[in-house]
């Protein structure tokens, strides 16, 4: 492991520190239970000063990936992509964020996740996206919450856009969103209004990345938010909650 680690700049070096320790996890070469090097160490391998040090690993026991053990040294918590997405999305969302500021968001991000989708989906991508459509219908006409398929569906979508930067801020986005959905988007609307129209769009967005229509999916995607949006936000209008 001492071998992957590289000296840092000084300008903000604990920042380079915590880049290269989540490298070294979401590689698997640091995994969960394994000691980090002494601070004596690390601020040799790095060339910097222990305060540095200090900070990286705060920062990093902030996020839930490390956890310092007084007298013991420091260990790995999080090892798996789940884990590492969690923290990401705590850092990035919170339960007192504005649902229309959520929204906005959402509005940036993934209409460019869904052309990035429809210029790199693999058939195979393209085929569980139908799946996950074909359950999601299922759970409509069931009466049951969409709340899972929902998720999986731009889950996948984000992973077919072969953007990693891309998808970790979009699953950390579905993973926020998968916790508060059921306070943010009630399923019980009138008709299942809101499930329906989240089928349609999710049918127009798949269609478009099925004919590598990256434009398509682009315009589909966001003209999907926005009726989500507009239903949300006419329930909040009638009292029928967030």
């Amino acid at each position: 492991m001492r071998q992957s680690l590289k000296v840092v700049e000084k300008k903000r070096a604990y920042e380079s520190i915590v880049h290269q320790v989540m490298a070294l996890i979401e590689n698997g070469k640091l995994k969960q239970g394994d000691q980090l090097p002494s601070e004596r160490e690390l601020t040799e391998i790095f060339k910097v000063s222990r305060t540095t040090v200090r900070e990286a690993i705060r920062t990093l026991e902030s996020m839930k990936l490390l956890q310092s053990r007084q007298g013991n040294g420091t260990y790995v918590l999080a090892t798996s992509e789940e884990e590492l997405v969690q923290p990401l999305a705590a850092a990035l969302f919170n339960a007192e964020d504005d649902i229309r500021d959520i929204f906005y968001v959402r509005k940036i991000i993934e209409p460019h996740v869904a052309e990035l989708a429809a210029e790199n989906a693999t058939p195979r991508e393209i085929a569980e996206m139908e799946e996950i459509l074909k359950r999601q219908e299922r759970c409509i006409d069931r009466n049951e919450s969409i709340i899972e398929t929902d998720s999986a569906f731009h889950s996948l979508m984000a992973c077919a856009s072969r953007n990693q930067v891309v998808e970790r801020i979009s699953v950390a986005l579905v993973d926020f969103l998968k916790q508060s959905r059921e306070f943010f988007l009630p399923e019980d609307d009138q008709n299942n209004r809101r499930p329906n129209r989240s089928l349609e769009g999710h049918k127009l967005v798949l269609a478009a990345i099925k004919e590598g229509d990256a434009g398509g999916a682009k315009r589909s995607m966001l003209q999907h938010l926005e009726d989500i949006e507009d239903i949300v936000f006419k329930n909040k209008g009638k009292g029928g909650g967030d």
